[in-house]
């Protein structure tokens, strides 16, 4: 287990590097002068040097590449200041560390995945399993058919409803907001309590089809019936042999979903107003924020390798095959 962890993780720091140099080269192919993005309009000759010598456009491609990825290790020293590691460099449009405002957006985007996770996980796996549990019933032709209605929505189609309704109709609830949990656990919770019902409603669907389907599955394989014909009790066999094995693709999935929530939930801030990772990511690049368009990529391509690297250990100690192999 300790080399397979070591050989993904050393994997995971080749991946990024070349993520990196890919982004890097990439972003620095555009024919525009850096130096007058980060300046801006009706901006002198005299000030555009300036800044082009302070962020060091003026070095050759290859130095700027290598002092970008050393500062990712290291920091960078600017004409601004210090810049310490994990330096992704300064944004164009504000002059502020690029890592300085990914961590500054990172807890809403956060308390969104977290608390949209919890919902969705419990409700979609609970009404999967009673759904296997139950097959052939009305109850489980009421939460399939239930489940596929719900899968059809889309956030930005049932948020706006479900603000017109609790929010401006009713006046139950009040716009989305983040407050920090550390201030106040409560309004955080009550802050984010539409997005968290919207995303865990198209979530919990798309998570008790899966569930149920998988559950099936394994209901049907021999170890299974081995164990029912030795005469176990039927709650024991469907937790304890069919339950563990139809993880596999659930955690599968689950890893994709947070990845790409953590990385930054576009649709879901945007509807609600809510200033994150993923609405910082579309700023950035209208606003041709280059430097922190990049480190908002990198930022979301380490959490996928991460997760994914989580997602292979699960398997390992979910299916006993897996650590064999």
């Amino acid at each position: 287990m300790l080399q397979f962890l070591l050989r993904r993780l050393t994997g995971a720091v080749v991946i990024m590097f070349l993520i990196g140099a890919f982004t890097f080269f990439l972003f620095y192919t555009i024919p525009q002068d850096f130096a007058e993005l980060a300046c801006g309009k009706n901006c002198s000759p005299q000030s555009i040097a300036v800044i082009r010598e302070n962020l060091g456009l003026d070095k050759p491609i290859t130095t700027q590449f290598w002092e970008f990825m050393g500062g990712i290790l290291t920091g960078r020293d600017f004409a601004t200041g210090h810049c310490p590691a994990p330096c992704l460099g300064v944004s164009f449009e504000t002059s502020e560390f690029v890592w300085a405002s990914i961590v500054d957006r990172f807890p809403l985007t956060l308390s969104l995945t977290v608390g949209g996770l919890v919902i969705f996980l419990v409700l979609g796996l609970g009404s999967g399993l009673l759904a296997a549990w139950k097959r052939g019933t009305w109850i489980d032709k009421l939460v399939s058919s239930t489940s596929m209605v719900l899968s059809s929505f889309q956030i930005y189609f049932l948020g706006p409803i479900v603000l017109g309704i609790f929010v401006y109709s009713t006046g139950w609830l009040e716009n989305p907001k983040y407050v920090p949990f550390t201030e106040n656990p409560a309004a955080w919770a009550l802050g984010l309590l539409i997005p968290w019902a919207v995303m865990a409603t198209i979530f919990t669907a798309q998570y008790t089809r899966m569930a149920r389907s998988t559950m099936i599955e394994q209901l049907q394989e021999e170890h299974v019936r081995t164990a029912r014909a030795k005469g176990m009790k039927q709650g024991y066999v469907f937790f304890r042999y069919a339950w563990r094995g139809s993880l596999t693709p659930i955690v599968t999935i689950l890893g994709m979903d947070l990845s790409g929530l953590l990385a930054g939930a576009v649709v879901t801030e945007f509807t609600f107003d809510l200033a994150g990772i993923g609405r910082l990511a579309v700023n950035s690049s209208l606003s041709k924020d280059l430097p922190l368009t990049m480190g908002v990529m990198l930022f979301g391509a380490f959490f996928i390798l991460i997760l994914n690297i989580i997602v292979d250990l699960a398997y390992a100690y979910i299916d006993p095959r897996v650590r064999l192999a």
